[in-house]
């Protein structure tokens, strides 16, 4: 289950089922759970912690000392899930002390080759990351987004759940829950409503969010003035997620 050409720290610990190609790295205080495959030429540096069934691909440098100039050695942590996908080059940094000290990747993840994913950054679960896609310090991504290739996000900014960005976007202020942005700065688009009949939403929770953007993006508002307005409908749970992101937005909104 592991090359011999691998150097794997004896502090280290790996599940007894637990894969890993030729000349890999792995470093101590790394934690690696059942069933995750490390292929070839790949660096683990801890603290990182890694459940199970997760897939690294080659080049992969996961959990290497930050970017950030202010960093000065300590042992801040990366914390992923289960099940994701971490394919070729894909770079993730652990946290700095000026944060939380820490860079969490959810479960059931898609990063495809060459996204970066900078410290402190909370990406949630069900997310797809497509190639050369890269996110700054600080950020936070919820659940279900996906990141277009080549999309670049801003450091602080937060994408709420299930948006999406398009291809080469640039991305400067948050975007709220399922808002579809695209551009150089991006601008909202629609929302993802294809996305909400995929996954079994019903017609009128649908048809509420269609009448929420309006209010948000049609209607000449202000931010303030349209969560009001939003409050005062029947909110929901996905309506509601909707108005949570726009109410914890400090950079402002995508408009």
């Amino acid at each position: 289950m592991i090359h011999p050409t691998a150097l794997i720290d004896p502090a280290a610990e790996l599940a007894e089922d637990v894969q890993v190609g030729p000349y890999t790295v792995i470093g101590p205080d790394v934690k690696i759970g059942s069933g995750t495959v490390v292929a070839s030429h790949v660096v683990i540096k801890g603290p990182t912690t890694i459940g199970k069934n997760n897939h690294i691909f080659q080049f992969a440098s996961v959990g290497e000392d930050c970017q950030d100039k202010k960093y000065k050695g300590e042992p801040t942590r990366l914390e992923i899930g289960d099940d994701n996908v971490i394919r070729e080059s894909v770079t993730i940094h652990r946290g700095t002390i000026q944060d939380n000290s820490l860079t969490r990747i959810g479960s059931r993840n898609l990063l495809m080759a060459y996204v970066h994913i900078a410290h402190d950054c909370i990406v949630g679960d069900d997310c797809i990351f497509a190639n050369n896609a890269s996110v700054a310090g600080h950020a936070q991504v919820g659940n279900g987004v996906i990141l277009g290739g080549m999309t670049g996000v801003h450091q602080f900014c937060k994408i709420g759940a299930y948006s999406m960005t398009s291809g080469c976007s640039f991305v400067l202020k948050d975007i709220p829950a399922y808002i579809m942005v695209s551009g150089n700065p991006a601008q909202a688009r629609s929302m993802n409503f294809e996305g909400m009949k995929r996954r079994g939403w019903s017609k009128e929770t649908i048809a509420s969010l269609r009448t929420a953007y309006k209010l948000i993006y049609r209607q000449g508002l202000t931010l303030e003035q349209a969560v009001i307005e939003l409050e005062a409908m029947d909110a929901s749970d996905e309506l509601q997620a909707l108005i949570d992101s726009l109410k914890a937005s400090e950079r402002g909104i995508t408009r």
